[in-house]
């Protein structure tokens, strides 16, 4: 990882006048092509795995790459491997495919490793259960396993393939990066979508995407729109006429999709708090879960006035539809791999998504440089936060080199009540994760708005630990009877220091 350099600089500022394009090529792409081979790590995420086939398929500079698809579940495993040979084939690309479910396999002699694993959606739903029952309501984000996870895939990385590129995309990219570019000497690079709002913004306005420039940094999850011109001209002018004029019909308007967030009613209140507007995913949380926006998710009634009738991606409602969304997404991916009289490509037309994926690979490999969103350690690309913490902004991307940009300072106000919080969020997940330090968790837990004693907190912690699933959680944290003395309601014994 290089650090931002005025050349970088440059190029990022011409990007800005092009317009700022995000995975589009700043230079006439070189006649370069080689092929790779790439391992996917939760391949059976199938919309994920069948993204970054169709991309692949359509990037003749990767044209003899090889994919090793590896899941724990070989089901699915099996089915995303019958898809991607089919896939390939209708749109005559010249890729290869294999399947695997031993981790080192995937990862042997690759050149990149995209990690999009994570812990079942069901098991996260029946830990979200357990805190709701002791009044922690929609439950309390505890990522021990997820980070144990991507630790692991970044450890196997330096024995099997030290040289590849970690792309990681499954969650949480802001602790799990920090986590591993700290940790490990692997290239990580994280990924996300989420500055994809500033389209959602463009459609908003009745404005051609084409015609924005845009900057959006801040660490993932917690993004801030510091410049957005339209034509050259500055365009933040049409967002406050929306607010004025237009805001108060379309927050009457029934939402019709969970993660319809980034008009919201939320996310125009922390643009009037902070001063710029939250892009992405921000809306949902507008920093740290602690101080900087619990007021809008007490309960189901507050998070609908926040954000419509849904009550947001993270309510009840928004959040079984996401997961209805999911299924049906796999539904429809395993119909279509059955139907063997069928063309996929009638399913899935072979278009490029929006997903960075792909593209970034290619400029890794082959040098067909472009600017890209990216979670990466901050090394002075983002003033006011330290080098090893991992931030979202724009870098130069080219042959084998990431070279993040320096951006526009966020104003003060906004890094002490929301970024600042979510970087101190971060920290106190990663002294968690690494010393297994169950006063630190019970910190973490009393710390919470929802939290009235610290034997609700200590109840709820056990009560966690007792799930089935949690045994590895249960060893690490260990007994939980000391915490009252922590909590000062038991006088006797020595101070630890």
């Amino acid at each position: 990882m290089s650090q931002p350099n005025g050349n970088a600089q440059a190029a990022a500022l011409a990007a800005l006048a092009m317009p700022y394009a995000l995975t589009s090529p700043i230079q006439a792409p070189a006649p370069r092509s080689r092929p790779v081979r790439i391992g996917i790590i939760g391949a059976g995420s199938a919309q994920f795995s069948l993204n970054v086939v169709r991309d692949l398929c359509l990037t003749p500079a990767l044209a003899g790459s090889l994919v090793c698809f590896m899941d724990i579940d070989p089901d699915r495993l099996a089915a995303i491997g019958r898809l991607a040979q089919r896939y390939a084939a209708e749109v005559g690309a010249d890729l290869r495919f294999e399947t695997t479910l031993d981790r080192e396999t995937a990862m042997r002699d690759a050149d990149f490793v995209l990690n999009t694993a994570a812990q079942p959606h069901d098991d996260e739903e029946r830990q979200r259960a357990v805190w709701d029952r002791h009044g922690y309501y929609r439950g309390l984000r505890l990522p021990y396993l997820n980070l144990d996870l991507m630790l692991g895939v970044a450890r196997d990385m330096e024995r099997f393939c030290p040289d590849a590129w970690l792309l990681q995309s499954g969650n949480p990219v802001f602790e799990g990066c920090t986590l591993m570019t700290r940790e490990t000497g692997v290239k990580v690079v994280g990924l996300c979508h989420g500055h994809d709002g500033y389209r959602k913004i463009a459609r908003v306005l009745g404005l051609d995407e084409r015609d924005i420039a845009f900057e959006a940094p801040g660490v993932n999850h917690c993004i801030w729109m510091t410049q957005f011109r339209y034509r050259g001209e500055d365009a933040y002018p049409l967002i406050d006429a929306w607010i004025e004029h237009e805001s108060a019909t379309s927050w009457s308007t029934p939402v019709t999709r969970f993660s319809d967030t980034q008009m919201s009613r939320a996310a125009v209140d922390m643009y009037r708090m902070l001063g710029l507007f939250p892009i992405g995913d921000t809306p949902r949380f507008g920093g740290s879960q602690w101080v900087s926006s619990w007021w809008y998710h007490p309960d189901l009634a507050t998070k609908q006035r926040w954000y419509g009738e849904l009550g947001g991606f993270d309510s009840e409602i928004g959040w079984d539809h996401y997961l209805d969304q999911m299924n049906r997404n796999l539904d429809r991916i395993q119909r279509a791999g059955a139907d063997r009289h069928g063309k996929l490509t009638d399913e899935f037309s072979p278009q490029h998504s929006h997903e960075q994926i792909v593209p970034i690979m290619d400029a890794l490999a082959n040098d067909h440089q472009g600017i890209f969103q990216v979670n990466v350690p901050n090394r002075g690309a983002l003033p006011g936060i330290a080098d090893d913490v991992v931030v979202e902004v724009p870098a130069l991307i080219g042959r084998d080199e990431i070279k993040p940009i320096r951006t526009t300072p966020l104003p003060r106000r906004l890094m002490n009540r929301a970024l600042i919080p979510k970087v101190l969020e971060m920290e106190l997940n990663l002294e968690i994760f690494l010393t297994g330090d169950p006063q630190a968790w019970f910190h973490q837990v009393l710390l919470d708005h929802r939290t009235r004693t610290p034997e609700q907190a200590i109840d709820a912690m056990r009560a966690v630990l007792d799930l089935p699933f949690n045994a590895r959680l249960r060893e690490r944290f260990g007994n939980l009877d000391d915490l009252m003395a922590f909590a000062g309601r038991d006088e006797g014994g020595p101070v630890e220091r």
